[in-house]
């Protein structure tokens, strides 16, 4: 398998576990599913949409936002684990093309980051906001910065107005980059999970030349949150909060014409940590993370529609997880990396293809 083992910022599992917070709280479920999933279709299932296996990541990640660029998958950044746990940030780039056998290093980021939000915009493949380490303390430390890469480098663009993290960054159709919802520190502190708190922040940009502006602020303050763009408009589904860690079904949408949110049905069940698509013009949902009654990730996978404001469920995931990306391309969605159990252990390199039927 092509790829060498990520350059990275080491940490203990104990600092992990203090400064990444509620994404990463040491819960976990007992034992693991088999990872050898091929062609499975569910029974029961009101279509003949089914999962597949691509190949799989170098390595095993956790807490991603791959993409898709130029007609390739691009993961750049996040937690990469030794024996399925977690144990630092990278900032290894890989990327994968249909028909190749295996993913192939790219350019890595500048400074290793975990979360960093990435997307193909104009052209050019982003890595936004996330968090980098601070080997002095162990602590993580919640960015504002960002870089799109032009040839082989990477170069800075504008700040986001302030740090961002776990939030959902999309392109609506009149050209404009949407940074959505997530975390930010609650004030000047800005080294510990203590210090940061849900937001509703909602930053624009409209050139990568230009600045962030500011839109109608999210209705709902959360973070883990998944989303996409369905006619145009923004979607924002899922994910949890600070205070009390408690997942949401919330569903909000962002019109981009009247710059003003209205809700939609919600999700059918509250996820946190979980990973989202659009395709065909319907959203696809993936994943996520609990922490009662011992932790645990969801296995149930929906889809909505936007001409009946419902949702519907779709064939389980073979191996759910958390902290796992969701990428269309062609026909299909590439479920990316994340851990099959709640919290930083039991990490995977898989890669899972749902084709809608």
């Amino acid at each position: 398998m092509s790829g060498n083992v990520p350059k990275a910022i080491g940490l203990s599992r104990r600092e992990a576990l203090i400064v990444t917070g509620a994404g990463l709280v040491a819960a976990c479920t007992s034992g693991s599913q088999d990872e050898t999933v091929s062609d499975v279709s569910v029974e029961n299932q009101p279509s003949a949409a089914k999962w597949s296996t691509s190949p799989s990541l170098p390595f095993a990640a956790q807490e991603i936002y791959p993409c898709e660029h130029n007609g390739a998958l691009h993961l750049a950044g996040g937690f990469v684990a030794t024996s399925g746990r977690i144990n630092s940030a990278t900032a290894v780039h890989n990327l994968w093309r249909p028909g190749d056998a295996d993913w192939t290093e790219a350019t890595p980021l500048p400074v290793a980051r975990h979360h960093p939000h990435m997307i193909s915009y104009k052209g050019r493949l982003l890595a936004l906001a996330g968090f980098e380490g601070n080997p002095a303390t162990g602590f993580w430390i919640m960015q504002k910065s960002g870089w799109q890469l032009v040839g082989d480098e990477w170069q800075s663009i504008a700040d986001l107005p302030a740090p961002c993290a776990e939030a959902v960054l999309a392109e609506t159709g009149d050209g404009v980059l949407h940074m959505a919802g997530g975390r930010t520190p609650n004030g000047e502190a800005n080294s510990a999970w203590t210090d940061q708190g849900d937001t509703d922040h909602h930053f624009v940009l409209s050139d990568l030349n230009g600045s962030w502006e500011t839109a109608a602020p999210c209705p709902t303050k959360r973070n883990s949150t998944a989303g996409g763009v369905l006619g145009g408009n923004l979607h924002i589904v899922g994910g949890r909060t600070v205070i009390g860690r408690s997942n949401v079904d919330t569903h909000e949408v962002y019109d981009v014409n009247e710059d003003r949110w209205r809700t939609a049905a919600p999700m059918p069940q509250a996820q946190g940590g979980l990973a989202a698509a659009s395709l065909g013009g319907k959203l696809y949902v993936f994943g996520g993370e609990f922490f009662n009654d011992g932790g645990g990730v969801y296995k149930e996978a929906w889809v909505y529609d936007p001409a009946t404001d419902q949702w519907d469920s779709i064939p389980d995931m073979p191996n759910p997880r958390h902290g796992l990306g969701a990428v269309a391309l062609g026909n299909a969605i590439y479920v990316i990396g994340g851990a099959k159990q709640a919290s930083g252990v039991d990490t995977s390199e898989l890669v899972e293809v749902f084709t809608p039927a």
